[in-house]
């Protein structure tokens, strides 16, 4: 880039292709293939405004018959229809404090119970916060610092465009003269006071309103200062004048085009690589390759139900047309939130609580909006995207190659990886499932296994978990079990009658069991059914375990294997990142102990699973960071027979019902976690597993195809998916499994808990097996240390 790229007489003079080419890389490096939109609906609280700049048609003045402002039902109406179209920001639009002005509008503020237009603006903006999905974004003009604060608490972001810092124009005979908000040290202090008081905010400059080129620089070198200063800015619009009947600048030219693409490349060129540019394309329809090429990212609201108010005669782009458009160009549109990706990476920085949660509720792992309405758990058919881009990134696939030579990936090539979006998407699941053929072929396989959670009392407080209660019931969202170790052997000898060859034994770390308890129950069940294989206990169950009977870690996982234990489940991993893992489970084994428990367990032969739960608080980089921590040890141990992401269930777990979470991965993520696993974990880890219980069936027929090789178990009861929401049922049977597998070309297998291929006469017992009989949740009582 020219060294002098903010030397204000270079830009003013280069060449204009000079620029754009610059501005375009510049911009490239910063944001990639993406150019994003915010699906918005329109809300023109109030058409009344005290300023009379020349060139507007928005404000009017107050007509007898026409209500001042919007009533809440109006409002409401409008966001409702917002949100049933997919919308996720409600923009509200207003004139500056028409009560200074106008009477009408006095009046009509007292009789809605308000002195100032900012305060209904306030309550209309919890209203729509409160009564509906969208986050409110709002243009109010120019505020005091007390306005910003109120009105911080019901939005995500507010703007107000800078328009230009030239004093000049506020001069008589320009477009501002008569116009105080317009005025620039004004505006400038309200995006000052934004940054002070962290909102997430939008300006940007309006060109061909009688400045000059210099005076568009000086706009742009201020707004810049100001976000050196507070960081708060996500975005600067060119806004393009137009001329409109019925103004003072009605016949004034509008801008030519060079001029606009010029103006683009230079707001590109001075502001950090941070800060979001964007042109509106409803003010130069036909020209948004030209927009691009220099330097744009964004294309700002586009709404599919309300005009633009500020410019009616401008209709917005059908979005189908502007994601064409977009991908004609190299680019991919993606849907963001209000506020940008950096704002929502750090809500509690940047959003008032409420705010903060729904943000949470609408972003996705990378802080863009969620792109459909699946999610784990949730009966809803997945539906897969269709690419519109022709080409792949270069860089994707040399990350691609070097994994499919089994070369270990870096954290910033595996979260290329987990960002990839449609061509990109398609060839990471694609090679993911070429990969599985060479190494897998086409056998899907499965085991015939019954869930077993012998108690549900857990004294952690894991923010993720619907399923632990408390040791009363007033402390319980559920009724607390403890089952006798009776119903445990029943549950594995009906299990084996019915052709499983493996219980998963798990449960919550309740208080009163120690490691003999684990130990008993492992002898128990191998006393009476001998043949049944026992996969139990995760590392945080054989932590506590040996620490309550002071053994060390292959002291008494030696002795769980001389008692009957098989393997051990990976579970308790969520993300092996203790940046995490301070949030979601500050109390549980931190990483260094997880994978002191697999390493111990591996050294005595005695295989695990490895896992991820993944969708909650965490980004891709996180999911780095794990999938790197499973791969070195591997790379160590050899043990660790699949790999199983968990996604993340949301609908009655804790932290999302308080608002600290998202909801699980998109479908994207949850497919991708497959596909990226199986190319960072290739050669060591061979077997990928896919969820059904989380995943639904259409869920994981598309993880089948996307790099996984194994469908899980079968299950019988489960308890822990269900207690956090999932609606996908307790079990799925080998009739069930071998149709799904074999409905996508793929050949069924039944296997054992180390991927083995079962007898026959287990796989015959598993067929047509009889109904479960009822199962007995045991209440607590108090455990002995060997019952």
């Amino acid at each position: 880039m020219h060294g002098m790229s903010t030397d204000r007489t270079w830009l003013e003079h280069a060449p204009l292709p000079e620029l754009m080419a610059q501005a375009t890389a510049k911009r490239d490096a910063a944001f990639g293939r993406l150019v994003s939109y915010s699906r918005k609906v329109f809300i023109p609280l109030t058409k009344l405004c005290r300023d009379v700049c020349h060139y507007c048609t928005f404000a009017e003045r107050p007509r007898a018959g026409h209500p001042a402002y919007l009533s809440a039902d109006d409002v409401l109406a409008i966001a409702r229809a917002g949100a049933a179209a997919g919308c996720t920001e409600a923009l509200f639009t207003l004139g500056d404090k028409p009560e200074l002005r106008y009477r009408a509008a006095r009046e009509a503020l007292g009789a809605l119970g308000h002195e100032t237009t900012i305060s209904y603006l306030r309550e209309m903006c919890a209203l729509v916060l409160k009564q509906t999905s969208l986050l409110p974004h709002v243009n109010p003009g120019v505020m005091t610092r007390d306005e910003i604060e109120s009105l911080r608490e019901v939005s995500a972001s507010m703007g107000v465009m800078l328009e230009s810092s030239s004093a000049r124009l506020c001069e008589p005979g320009q477009v501002h003269y008569g116009s105080p908000d317009k005025a620039p040290a004004a505006r400038l202090a309200t995006i000052a006071l934004a940054g002070e008081l962290a909102v997430p905010f939008t300006t940007g400059i309006l060109i061909g309103i009688g400045e000059t080129r210099a005076e568009r620089l000086e706009s742009l070198l201020a707004i810049r200062e100001l976000h050196e200063r507070h960081g708060h800015i996500g975005e600067v619009i060119v806004q393009n004048f137009r001329a409109k009947p019925n103004t003072k600048r009605a016949s004034a030219p509008d801008p030519d085009l060079d001029d606009l693409l010029w103006s683009v490349a230079v707001t590109r060129l001075i502001l950090p690589d941070d800060v979001h540019v964007q042109a509106p394309p409803n003010l130069s329809r036909g020209v948004y390759e030209k927009l691009i090429s220099a330097g744009i990212d964004d294309w700002g609201g586009v709404s599919p139900i309300t005009p633009d108010h500020v410019n009616p005669e401008a209709p917005w782009p059908h979005l189908d047309d502007l994601a064409r458009r977009t991908a004609a160009m190299g680019k991919i549109l993606v849907a963001r939130l209000p506020a940008y990706p950096r704002a929502v990476a750090q809500p509690e920085r940047w959003f008032a609580p409420a705010v903060a949660t729904r943000v949470r509720q609408l972003a996705d792992s990378q802080g863009w909006a969620r792109d459909d309405v699946w999610a784990p758990g949730v009966p809803i058919a997945p539906q897969p995207k269709p690419a519109l881009l022709d080409s792949v990134d270069p860089l994707i696939e040399a990350t691609i190659a070097k994994a499919a030579a089994g070369r270990r990936l870096n954290e910033a090539e595996i979260v290329r990886l987990f960002s990839a979006r449609d061509a990109d998407y398609h060839r990471v699941t694609t090679a993911a499932d070429e990969l599985r053929q060479a190494v897998s072929g086409d056998v899907v396989r499965y085991v015939v296994n019954r869930n077993i959670n012998y108690t549900n009392i857990c004294y952690y407080r894991c923010k993720f978990c619907a399923f632990s209660k408390g040791r009363t019931h007033e402390a319980l969202r559920g009724t607390p079990y403890d089952l006798d170790w009776d119903e445990i052997v029943r549950r594995a000898q009906e299990a084996w009658d019915r052709g499983a060859t493996e219980v998963c034994l798990q449960g919550g770390i309740h208080p009163d069991y120690t490691g003999a308890t684990y130990i008993g129950i492992c002898k128990a069940i191998k006393a009476a059914v001998p043949g049944m294989h026992i996969h139990a206990f995760s590392p945080l169950e054989v932590t506590q375990g040996a620490a309550t009977i002071g053994r060390s870690l292959s002291e008494f996982l030696a002795e769980l294997r001389a008692a009957g234990l098989g393997t051990l489940p990976g579970t308790a991993a969520e993300i092996l990142d203790d940046e995490i893992r301070a949030i979601i489970c500050p109390d549980k084994i931190n990483t260094a102990q997880w994978i002191a428990v697999a390493r111990a367990a591996h050294a005595l032969g005695l295989r695990t699973t490895s896992t991820i739960m993944y969708g909650h608080v965490e980004s891709p980089l996180n999911w780095a960071r794990h999938l790197l921590v499973l791969r070195d040890l591997q790379a160590e141990t050899g043990g660790f027979t699949e790999f199983v992401p968990l996604p993340f269930v949301h609908m009655e777990a804790p932290m999302y019902l308080r608002g600290l979470a998202r909801k699980g991965p998109t479908l994207r993520e949850a497919v991708l976690m497959h596909a990226v696993g199986r190319l960072v974990l290739h050669p060591l880890i061979t077997n990928i597993q896919t969820s059904w219980v989380k995943m639904g069936p259409e869920g994981a027929a598309m993880c089948l195809n996307a790099g996984a090789n194994d469908m899980g178990g079968t299950l019988m009861n489960e308890s822990i998916s269900r207690a956090a929401g999932t609606q996908h049922g307790q079990e799925y049977p080998p009739e069930a499994m071998e149709a799904l597998i074999s409905g996508i070309g793929r050949v069924p297998m039944q296997r054992d808990t180390l991927y083995r291929r079962v007898s026959n006469d287990r796989r015959s017992s598993s067929f047509n097996a009889p109904e479960l009989a009822p199962v007995v949740q045991t209440p607590p009582r108090k455990v002995l240390a060997a019952e």
